[in-house]
């Protein structure tokens, strides 16, 4: 049975499917480097804060003997790395499904364990607050906190601890494996990351994530991409050395056992303005509380974002349906225009009294305009002889820049048109958008078209034309479309974005992503389209403006409930930006490295 998951098929393991893939992890994770012998011969009793008690005699550097709680002794293969003064190794519990990622700090005698597991049948809380069941092959992970334990040694006060000071920072990692990623841990909850040699599509995705303090140099992250295969990365990383060692595990897209141990170099591209208060710190995990007990999440419990479960699939037929009965136009409700445009830019005369043609490139549409009202406008397609009345709003959203967007006139499936019109040169972009992708007809889809104005006084040129652009590519903005609601955007990739949602405290949180589009209509002043697939389906189109902080423009959406053409605005802040661009083509990837 294969199931879409954030637009990747993965094939729905059974629990015993599970196990007997997981079979051959008994012997222990494989690497491309020497394991280290730093444990051969040793023993260790590792106390956790409320977790386990962890008995371990090293008989080699590839197998060991543990104790779980004083329980009877269970031989597994296992791999273990230095970093610094940290130990990290890692196995699994033949037969149980289930295993121990261990750091050792061996100047404080202070651990962090990483207890993961599979096939749990646990229950966990999405963000829309329904319980789902965590998928079998998706690996899960318990932190604890605790130390070695010696005879003579009174135990530290001390602990390692989750932290913020991580949170904003980017970096670039080239495993021993020849694997490279960038990973930006934009959130103290998630972060995102896009693999420049597994995959072909230049993307950034986002996965919870946690990040754990060792000391000031040294940190403990991880991330399990759940809404993908469900696998797990987990490494510790030294800023002063910029290095990196750590165990990928897990059922890949191909379901095949990913379970090794690496390696790796890399380099700090960039690090963004964190905007909680000084004395905010990220101790805390940021977790959906039980339901069985608000006041204690559950063993494993996190904050995921989850958005395609819960969204309602429904066909091109049933949308268009719901189409004929509901078409809106800039006619939300107060509510939804305070929370996506009570900031917005204000409405502007700027074409009333223009005649015009848009001619599109590549036998693209030819639009015949004639405006005569500040809210309402004629149009028609080349070929046709009756012009269709419609609805429209225009913004100045830079100089002699118009901005506007309406709908087409009974389009099956519904689409509408945002236009960027330079009434200085001519040139003109326009983001067609309509109803339905291959995956849903309750989703939007949008593409770019190029071309020139025919217009009085204005002399468009033959080959110049608006561009796709990477500029804005490692950028991050927040938006604060009201005084109620505000989101961090985060230009990942030349073809990807993300939007974190901030908490109370203006800690990020929540992230989710999508690919995207850029377009530079002039210096510091881009369009950006985005759909928010596999999540509410929901399209926005915005003109972003560099030199005002300051965007503006429109959202298209369609459902059970109709179609609406709405609006959106906000005002920025710059807040950071990662040194990223070179990793992407055209350009020489990795040449920054």
């Amino acid at each position: 049975m294969n199931i879409p998951m954030h637009r990747f098929k993965y094939t729905k393991l059974t629990k015993d499917q599970v196990g007997r893939k997981l079979e051959a992890a008994d012997s222990g994770p494989v690497c491309v480097s020497e394991f280290s012998d730093a444990l051969s011969g040793k023993s260790l009793k590792i106390v956790t804060d409320g977790g386990p008690v962890l008995e371990y005699a090293f008989r080699d550097k590839k197998r060991l003997e543990l104790s779980e709680n004083g329980g009877k002794k269970i031989r597994a293969g296992y791999g273990g790395l230095t970093l610094g003064q940290v130990v990290f190794f890692s196995h699994m519990i033949p037969g149980a499904q289930k295993g121990y990622n261990v750091f050792v700090d061996r100047e404080t005698h202070l651990v962090t364990v990483f207890e993961v597991w599979l096939s749990s049948g646990r229950k966990e809380k999405t963000l829309g607050q329904k319980e789902i069941t965590v998928d079998d092959r998706e690996v899960q992970r318990q932190i604890y906190f605790g130390y070695v334990d010696a005879p003579g040694r009174k135990a530290p006060e001390a602990r390692h601890h989750l932290t913020n000071r991580i949170e904003g920072k980017g970096m670039y990692w080239k495993q021993d494996t020849g694997i490279e990623t960038l990973e930006f841990y934009a959130s103290v909850a998630s972060s995102n990351f896009a693999d420049l040699t597994r995959h072909n599509d230049d993307l950034a995705y986002c996965s919870p994530s946690d990040y754990v303090l060792v000391n000031d140099n040294m940190f403990i992250y991880d991330r399990t991409e759940c809404e993908f295969s469900g696998i797990f990365t987990l490494f510790v990383a030294d800023l002063f050395t910029e290095t990196q060692a750590g165990v990928r595990l897990g059922l890949n897209e191909k379901d095949e056992l990913e379970y090794y141990m690496f390696r790796g170099t890399g380099k700090v591209v960039g690090e963004l303005t964190r905007l909680e208060p000084f004395d905010e710190h990220g101790k805390k995990p940021m977790v959906v509380q039980s339901a069985s007990d608000p006041q204690s999440p559950g063993k494993g419990q996190r904050l995921v974002y989850r958005p395609v479960r819960d969204f309602q699939y429904m066909s091109d037929e049933e949308v268009h349906q719901a189409a004929q009965k509901s078409t809106k136009a800039f006619g939300g409700g107060m509510e939804a225009v305070q929370a996506m445009a009570g900031n917005n830019m204000p409405f502007s005369d700027i074409l009333v009294g223009r005649e015009f043609t848009l001619r599109y490139d590549s036998g693209g549409p030819v639009r015949h305009y004639q405006v005569g009202e500040k809210y309402r406008l004629k149009y028609r397609e080349d070929g046709e002889t009756a012009w269709h009345e419609v609805d429209y709003r225009a913004y100045e959203a830079d100089d002699r820049l118009a901005w506007f967007s309406h709908l087409l006139v009974d389009s099956k499936p519904r689409a509408s048109v945002q236009v960027a019109l330079d009434l200085i040169n001519g040139l003109t972009t326009c983001i067609h958008s309509q109803m339905g992708t291959e995956y849903y007809g309750n989703e939007t889809s949008y593409y770019a078209l190029f071309g020139v104005a025919e217009m009085k006084g204005v002399n468009a040129p033959r080959y110049l034309r608006h561009t796709f652009t990477d500029e804005l590519v490692g950028h991050a903005f927040s938006w604060s479309y009201s005084d109620q609601m505000t989101s961090m955007h985060l230009y990942t990739t030349p073809h990807s974005h993300s939007w974190t949602i901030f908490t109370e405290n203006q800690t990020m949180g929540a992230q989710w992503c999508a690919p995207c589009i850029y377009v530079k209509v002039r210096d510091g002043v881009y369009l950006m389209a985005v759909n928010e697939e596999a999540c509410n389906g929901s399209q926005m189109i915005v003109l972003i403006n560099t030199r005002i902080t300051h965007d503006c423009g429109f959202g298209f959406s369609g459902g059970a409930g109709g179609v609406n053409l709405s609006l959106t605005g906000a005002i920025g802040r710059h807040i950071g930006c990662y040194d990223v661009r070179d990793y992407f083509p055209p350009k020489v990837r990795g040449k920054k490295a």
